[in-house]
């Protein structure tokens, strides 16, 4: 997994709404990542509520908001919608931005093995510098911690 000083991969995926969004675009910038495992799950939800509940914050912060997960713009449209989130979540379908931050794991469940995305949070800074990261996130307050680190960058 990525670390704390470690230059942020580049990316050009699609995001939901049918639009794409490149590293590039976030240059300039402070961004907070999360990648999480599947769209309309509990966890996941409650993570992705948790961040919409926060928006507004972040907004002031002068951060931009981006969850992440394997799942497809399809889904992420109908995610979106029911959730009234108001970020944008990036399409990683292939799996490459997964593997590219060292959040696509192996996962253990019930003694059965399994590849997977580990819960994971990025605060990137405006030069493309990952500045913090939350490994194994747990959800609850996550956002108001993610929050906290972003308002003294």
């Amino acid at each position: 997994m990525l670390e704390a000083g470690d230059k942020a991969p580049d990316f050009n995926l699609p995001v939901n709404g049918d639009g794409m969004l490149s590293s590039k675009d976030l240059r300039g910038k402070t961004v907070v990542m999360y990648f999480y495992p599947k769209d309309m799950t509990p966890g996941c939800t409650t993570e992705a509520q948790n961040f919409r509940d926060r928006f507004k914050d972040f907004e002031n912060a002068g951060a931009v908001v981006l969850g992440v997960s394997k799942d497809s713009v399809k889904r992420h449209d109908k995610f979106v919608e029911k959730q009234e989130l108001p970020f944008q979540l990036v399409s990683d379908e292939n799996g490459t931005l997964c593997e590219d931050y060292g959040v696509w794991v192996e996962k253990n469940m019930y003694g059965r093995k399994y590849m997977g995305i580990q819960r994971a949070t990025f605060v990137i800074d405006a030069k493309g510098v990952i500045r913090h990261v939350w490994p194994k996130v747990k959800v609850k307050d996550h956002a108001d911690a993610v929050l906290e680190v972003v308002k003294s960058l």
